[in-house]
C-alpha cells in the first residue's frame, strides 16, 4: 500500500470517529446529522462545476450508494438513540470489513490472499472487542441490532463506492456528485419531521452540525479516493481503526464506561493492521 494512501485513510479514521462524536452528542441528533450531511452537499457543488461528469457505468452504483447512505444515515442516528458511541460504534464499524472484503472478492474481482483475509479477521476481532467488556449480554438488544445493521449498509455503500470509483473516469467526478447528492434526501426528510419550530432546534447544535459536516466529508473524500487505487478490503479495514478514537472520545470525554479491555483491543487492531501491511507488501 503506498505510504500517502496508507496516512490518508488513517487520518480519515481520525476524522470519521470525530463527526459521529459530534453526532452523539448532540441534543437533536436527526437535525445535528442533517446538518452534518447538508454541509457535504455544500463543499461539493464546486467540485461538480468544475469536474466532468462520471461517466455513465458510475451512475447506477452512485445512485445504488445513495439510497444505501441514506438508510444508513437513519439507521445510524436510530442507533445513536438507545446506545452509548463505544458500544454501537466499534459493532458497527467492526463487522463492516467482513462485508466489504466478501463482496470485493465475489463481485468486483479483488483477489485476497489467506494473510491478507486473515489480518481483516484480526481488525475486525479487535475492533468489535471494544464494545465487549461484558459479552454480549452486556448490550441490550436494540443497540446490537441497529448496530449491525449500520455495518451492512457501510460494507454494502462502501462497495458501491469503490467500484463506481474506479468506473467514474475521474475520482473527483464521482465524490464531488456523491456528496452533493447524499445530503439531499436526508435533508428533507429532517426539515419534514423538525418542521414545527425548525429554526429553534438547529440554534444550539448548527455550529457543531458544521465543523462535523466539513470533517465528515474530507474523511470519506480521502477514503473513496484511496479505494480508486487500492482493494476495497484493506482500506475497509485500515478506516475501522476510527473506533480506538471513538472509544476513547466515549469513554474520557462523554463519560462511558471503559477500562483496560479498550487497551488491549487497541493493541489486536495494531496487530492486525501491521499483519495487513506486511500481507499486501508481500503480495
Amino acid at each position: 500500500m503506498d505510504p500517502l494512501v496508507l496516512i490518508l485513510v488513517l487520518a480519515a479514521a481520525v476524522f470519521h470517529a470525530t463527526w459521529n462524536a459530534v453526532v452523539k452528542h448532540a441534543g437533536d441528533r436527526l437535525l445535528s446529522m442533517a446538518v452534518v450531511m447538508g454541509m457535504s452537499t455544500v463543499i461539493a457543488i464546486p467540485v461538480i462545476i468544475v469536474m466532468p461528469l462520471p461517466d455513465p457505468a458510475s451512475w447506477p452504483l452512485l445512485f445504488g450508494s445513495l439510497v444505501i447512505h441514506t438508510i444508513y444515515f437513519l439507521t445510524l442516528t436510530k442507533a445513536y438513540n438507545v446506545g452509548d458511541l463505544s458500544q454501537v460504534y466499534p459493532i458497527a464499524r467492526g463487522s463492516s470489513p467482513l462485508y466489504v472484503a466478501a463482496l470485493g472478492m465475489w463481485l468486483a474481482g479483488e483477489d485476497l490472499s489467506f494473510n491478507e483475509i486473515a489480518a481483516v479477521l484480526v481488525i475486525c476481532f479487535g475492533i468489535i472487542s471494544l464494545s465487549l467488556g461484558n459479552g454480549l449480554r452486556g448490550l441490550e438488544r436494540a443497540p446490537l441490532f441497529y448496530a449491525f445493521v449500520v455495518g451492512l449498509t457501510i460494507g454494502l455503500y462502501t462497495y458501491c463506492d469503490g467500484l463506481g470509483v474506479r468506473n467514474a473516469g475521474h475520482p473527483l467526478s464521482y465524490i464531488g456528485w456523491m456528496f452533493f447528492l447524499e445530503g439531499i434526501p436526508f435533508g428533507l426528510f429532517a426539515i419534514w419531521r423538525r418542521r414545527d419550530g425548525l429554526v429553534r432546534r438547529l440554534q444550539p447544535i448548527w455550529k457543531r452540525g458544521v465543523i462535523g459536516g466539513l470533517i465528515g466529508t474530507a474523511a470519506y473524500g480521502m477514503v473513496v479516493w484511496a479505494m480508486a487505487l487500492t482493494p476495497m478490503a484493506h482500506i475497509a479495514a485500515l478506516r475501522e481503526t476510527s473506533v480506538i478514537i471513538a472509544a476513547f472520545i466515549g469513554t474520557r470525554m462523554l463519560g462511558e464506561d471503559g477500562g483496560r479491555r479498550r487497551i488491549a483491543a487497541a493493541a489486536i487492531v495494531a496487530v492486525g493492521i501491521v499483519a495487513l501491511q506486511i500481507s499486501a507488501n508481500t503480495n
